[in-house]
Parts: C-alpha cells; structure tokens; sequence
C-alpha cells in the first residue's frame, strides 16, 4: 500500500481533491466534443480510480469523466466516435465497489449503455493494465487511439517515467497526473526509496536536490518532473498545477501534458475557473470562502510586465502575443486584451496600428513596444 493511502474502501473528499476533479470535469467537457470530431475512437484511462464514491456520496472519477459525456448536450452528435473507459483499481474492495457504482449509475440512466461507450474496469495495479495496453498494440502493430490518462496515485511509486513515455508517445495521447512533491522534498537524495525516484523521474538527476532547502528544493523537483514530461514523453507543453493543504504547505502538483495548443487551452481554462486564489495554486484554505480580490487584479500587473520584458522595443501582431501568453505564461489568451494590452495602450507604453477605431482584432492589428 502506498504511503497516504487511505486503509478503508471509502475515504472522505478533501477541498484539494475536488478542486483536482472540477478541473477534470472541466477539460473532459472540452476534450470529448474535440475529439470526437476528428476521430472514431477516444479512450480516457483512469489509473488509480478509486471506489467510485466518497463517504459522503460524492462522486470519483470514474463517475465525473462518464458523467461529463453521458450528460454533455453535445453527446447526442457524438454517435461516430466510439468512447473506451478504462478504470484501474488495484484495491479488491475498492473495485467492487467502482463496479457496483458503475453499475448503479447506468440503472439510473435505464440500464444499458449508449452502444458506442465501452466501459473496462482492471483490478490491478496501473504499471500491469499500461504493459498490457502496450503489449496488446504491439501484437496488432496498432498504435494507441487518442487518450487521456488521469493518474492519481497516492505516493511517489506506480508511475514510473519510462513507462508513461511508451504509453503516451503517440501524438494524441495526454496526461494528467498526481506528482506527490511533499514527499519527494522529504525523501529524495535520503538514500531510503532512491530506487523508486530513478523511476519516478527516469533519471538520476533528482540526487542534484542533495543540499537545497525549502523552496529552492521543491522548485529543483518540481522543474525536474516537468522537464521530464517534456523530455522522455515528449509533451511540447506541460502545465502545473499547485494543491496546498490547510497549512499553506503545497502537498503536490497536477501536471498536465499535452502535444497540442487546443489542449494546452482548454486546460488552462479549466484550472482558471477552478483556482480559488489565482497563479495556478489551490488552497483548501480557501475553499468554501469570498475572495478579496478579482480576476483582472491577479493577471494585469504581472502579465504586462512580462510582454514588456519579451517585447521591448519590436512590433508584432497580436496573433503573436495570443502564442506567448498562451505557451510561455500562467495565463489564458482570454486575459491578453482586457488585462494587458487595454491598460498599457492608455498608459502610453504601446502604440496600436488596428484596422478599426477600437479593439485588437486578431490578424491585422499591430503592437509597437516602447523599447526598455
């Protein structure tokens, strides 16, 4: 069992956690429709999926990603596109549970499934169900349809880097996973579980961490991972996403990995709705309170001053800097125009050549940057 794994079937829902499923149901409700447009099947994978409920009665994640497209308006035009969900559970109780769950929500919905949802639950642990994805595609010289993986674990094993690369090398595969920092800020470079760190990272590199401190340390693990993801899976783009607990401590990161812009979008969108505090950082602190302070205070300031920096003194067109700030910034290219261009043009620090009288339409308005 792994360290922080709960030892009953059914555990209580903590703030964190949610706000990791609002961020699922979220994206899924974009990634389904897209998806099914271009292809004949999708798969999501759910590689640590639990008993289907909370104690209280919430929903897991199994019931979120088959909810969020049984329940979507669109679904009715997705009849061409075959849905396979795989939920992994390696917990005996627990998967009798999801199975039980599963079961009792297709009898609230009549019974049967639509015929184009498939649903595979594997009572085993997430490393046996990806070989033998990878196995079987081997045997059929096929290659993996596109898929989204959540991967949840509790601790730092059962996710071993080289295997998520051979699983998710393909174009349309992402991932979205659980990398438990706290733990790897207390233990990696102790010499106690270093074996199960040169899984988790596929490289020595984290014993580099070996003298750092604090913040300097959990950056150094937390940029590791992500170069990882960037390296050995080949994301173009990798997103995080901060969890702290009530102590103000982050206990680990989301990260999010992808090989498309539409993707890289629909996320960012989602961990924006869900972000109670703003920079991509949850705290159950704040979870169920009022926050002081709006949207626009947390992006202007910051995002500004980081087109100012990049663009100093150069004339781009506004397509550019919708590329920048969606690949390069915590922020969403929702933000670029309200937040950022408006206020610096009143304030003189750009110069707008735009084909109307007021806006920044896309394609032929021009940004001139006041050099540095």
């Amino acid at each position: 069992m792994a360290s922080g794994t709960p030892r009953t079937t059914l555990w209580e829902l903590d703030p964190h956690t949610k706000a990791k499923h609002d961020i699922l149901r979220q994206y899924l409700a974009g990634w389904f429709p897209v998806l099914s447009t271009y292809h004949g099947r999708v798969v999501f994978l759910d590689g640590f999926a639990g008993p289907g409920r909370y104690k209280n009665g919430e929903p897991g994640s199994p019931l979120i990603a088959l909810s969020t497209l049984l329940d979507h308006s669109y679904f009715p035009r997705m009849k061409g596109c075959e849905f396979l969900f795989i939920f992994c559970e390696q917990g005996r109780d627990r998967a009798d549970n999801l199975k039980e769950e599963i079961q009792r929500f297709a009898d609230e919905r009549g019974g049967d499934w639509p015929s184009n949802v498939k649903i595979s639950i594997k009572n085993n642990e997430f490393e046996q169900t990806a070989q033998d994805i990878l196995e079987t595609l081997k045997t059929q010289k096929a290659q993996l349809a596109p898929t989204f993986a959540f991967v949840d674990p509790f601790g730092v094993t059962g996710l071993p880097m080289d295997l998520l690369a051979d699983l998710l090398s393909f174009n349309r595969c992402e991932l979205f996973v659980n990398y438990i920092v706290n733990t790897a800020v207390r233990f990696a470079t102790s010499g106690q579980i270093d074996d199960r760190f040169r899984e988790l990272y596929g490289t020595e590199d984290f014993l580099k961490a070996e003298g750092l401190q604090g913040q300097a340390r959990l950056q150094f693990l937390h940029d590791l991972y992500e170069r990882q993801l960037k390296e050995r899976c080949g994301f173009d783009y990798v997103q995080s996403f901060g969890m702290m607990n009530n102590t103000g401590n982050i206990i680990y990161y989301l990260f999010y990995g992808t090989r498309n812009t539409k993707g890289l979008q629909l996320m960012k969108d989602a961990m924006w709705r869900v972000d109670a505090g703003g920079g991509y950082t949850f705290s159950d602190r704040l979870a169920g309170q009022d926050i002081l302070f709006t949207e626009g205070d947390l992006v202007s300031e910051p995002l500004r001053a980081a087109l100012l920096d990049k663009f100093a003194g150069r004339t781009v067109l506004v397509d550019e800097l919708e590329g920048y700030v969606l690949v390069h910034t915590p922020y969403r290219p929702a933000h670029l125009r309200k937040y950022a261009l408006s206020p610096l043009e009143k304030a003189g620090a750009i110069s707008v050549d735009r084909p109307g009288r007021s806006g920044f339409p896309a394609g032929r308005t021009r940004i001139t940057f006041r050099p540095a």
